[in-house]
């Protein structure tokens, strides 16, 4: 068999998890929804640096947004097995579209302030903490174990294709309609993931108990002390979101003040970011899937995003500019969706949930810390070397992991 057709068959097969019927009824709501969302956090990363022109202030908002997660994880990830997902999460994005209402208002009467953006975002934060761990697991009742790892990377698509038209879309909108239409349009677009949640049912695997939540969520902690490959994922997944994704919070800054354009500019920066990610879902996640040694793989993909983000760091032509994000984002999905998808398949039925929470804690959680950091690098140092600095703690990170782990480099997982 010709390796063209071995890889057409691979790509094909990727997408078996849409013949179950739930699943493809959620996945199409969900890209709706988060068109709506990156539209959503391109516009308030605008106001925010028109209101402010400071690039700690748009770490503040980082902070504020992540904060939450770090803090309710604990309680998210058992509240999350015990639940009803798919209530927990028509609850959520019911929430959700509401403070993008309630965003969308104060900006359509000019009545917006830097700490309503702080606290809207606070909130949201509070939403996705919960929302979080239940949609990732719950993409795993729709689509079964067996399944997942292709759902994960399917949901991923997903996500990636909405950042490169959501914020491209916002971008337009910013610079043609103003920026609250955007906020409109993210609120209106949790219509459809809500429709698709009341019309799907997920076969979870609920965990009936009456014990302390946190009691349970050091259960978790033990057994991920007894997994030095689940560690290895976690590590891994901080290291892409501490050092990577919080660059992404200081493009408005890059767009004014080092390429020295506007909103449209902003938009094009995000969307080949998002472009980057797309190809990386549909093509690379794939295939690299298929490598024997996963850890080196992994380390790898770090290593990969943090020379995507120094070529970025020297840049001052936006063509420049756009290429280095489309390279850097080429990994991150890597690392991304592998540790998703393997975390839950290493874990027991009744503790997926707990563990994603903790998965996204260590990720995400910890971008309050990483968002003040880079914001105060970037109001002291300028946002060029504050995200050269990320770039080399990436690469020295990941070296660092595979050089004293010796099981990590030769560990192999076979694709399902």
């Amino acid at each position: 068999m010709s390796p063209a057709r071995r890889f057409w068959l691979a790509f094909v097969d990727g997408f078996s998890p849409l013949k179950t019927r739930d699943l493809r009824l959620y996945l199409s709501g969900q890209a709706v929804s988060l068109i709506g969302t990156w539209m959503q956090a391109t516009a308030q990363s605008w106001v925010v640096w028109q209101l402010s022109h400071s690039p700690a202030a748009l770490g503040f908002v980082a902070m504020f947004g992540s904060l939450p997660l770090l803090v309710l994880g604990p309680w998210a990830g058992p509240w999350a097995d015990r639940l009803d997902r798919r209530r927990v999460l028509v609850g959520t994005q019911t929430t959700a579209m509401l403070l993008a209402f309630a965003l969308a208002l104060l900006v359509q009467t000019g009545a917006i302030r830097l700490w309503h953006v702080y606290l809207l975002a606070t909130m949201l934060g509070v939403v996705t903490a919960l929302d979080f761990p239940s949609q990732q697991a719950f993409i795993g009742d729709l689509a079964g174990i067996p399944q997942v790892r292709k759902a994960v990377v399917m949901n991923a698509m997903i996500n990636q294709l909405s950042r490169m038209v959501g914020p491209a879309i916002a971008g337009w909108v910013i610079g043609s309609l103003g920026v609250a239409p955007a906020f409109w349009l993210n609120g209106a677009s949790f219509v459809a993931v809500i429709a698709t949640l009341l019309a799907v049912r997920g076969k979870q695997v609920r965990k009936e108990s009456t014990r302390n939540p946190l009691g349970e969520f050091v259960e978790g902690l033990r057994f991920i002390a007894g997994q030095p490959r689940i560690q290895d994922l976690l590590i891994f997944t901080l290291f892409v979101t501490f050092f990577g994704f919080s660059n992404m919070q200081l493009l408005p800054a890059f767009a004014t003040d080092v390429l020295g354009k506007g909103p449209e500019a902003l938009g094009f920066l995000l969307g080949a970011s998002g472009a980057g990610a797309l190809t990386s879902a549909m093509v690379v996640v794939p295939l690299i899937q298929r490598v024997k040694r996963t850890g080196l793989m992994l380390g790898g993909a770090v290593a990969w995003a943090a020379m995507g983000f120094l070529t970025f760091s020297l840049s001052h032509w936006l063509a420049l500019s756009m290429a280095a994000l489309y390279v850097a984002s080429l990994a991150m999905p890597v690392v991304m969706t592998t540790s998703n998808g393997l975390l839950q398949t290493l874990a027991p039925g009744n503790m997926r949930a707990r563990l994603l929470s903790t998965w996204l804690m260590v990720g995400f959680g910890m971008q309050p810390v990483a968002a003040l950091l880079v914001g105060l690098d970037g109001k002291v140092f300028g946002p060029a070397a504050a995200v050269r600095i990320n770039g080399l703690l990436m690469i020295l990170g990941a070296f660092l992991l595979l050089a004293s782990r010796a099981e990590l480099r030769s560990w192999s997982v076979k694709l399902r």
